[in-house]
């Protein structure tokens, strides 16, 4: 009672489903993830980038975490969209290459960042709030473009 070829397809779309189906779900899902990630990027305290490349948004809010929390992270073009949405809301982008290749090497969307970081990311939101109190109206936005 061999079953042929055929048959065993037929099985398996049957008790799996179509894998077209599944595989245009998972896509679609992908792409909502990513919107909503995109969103959240106004959001930010900071943008750290490596100049070309990486993108990584993190926001810390004491209430919600102890940690600072990664709220979006990409490469390519996508970093190029975080980028340019952060420019857009205001949010500073601070240009530094070892924390930004260590947060997207080990951070996840969502998740605050990885105890081994907690130090690097201090002193660079640290950075961030002393420019904004610096600034004539606290709730200004800062200039964008690299913050080294």
């Amino acid at each position: 009672m061999l079953m042929t070829r055929e048959e065993v397809k037929n099985d398996t779309k049957n008790t799996e489903g179509n894998p077209m189906v599944k595989s245009k779900i998972m896509a679609m899902a992908h792409a909502m993830a990513r919107r909503r990630m995109l969103q959240d990027v106004g959001g930010a305290d900071v943008v750290v980038t490596n100049p070309t490349h990486i993108a990584v948004a993190l926001r810390y809010d004491v209430s919600v975490s102890a940690a600072p929390t990664v709220v979006a992270m990409g490469q390519r073009k996508l970093a190029e969209r975080i980028k340019s949405l952060a420019r857009r809301a205001g949010v500073p982008l601070v240009e530094n290459r070892p924390v930004a290749r260590a947060l997207l090497a080990t951070a996840e969307v969502g998740r605050p960042i990885p105890p081994a970081l907690y130090a690097a990311v201090a002193e660079i939101l640290a950075y961030v709030y002393r420019l904004r109190d610096r600034s004539p109206a606290a709730d200004s936005t800062l200039p964008t473009g690299s913050i080294s």
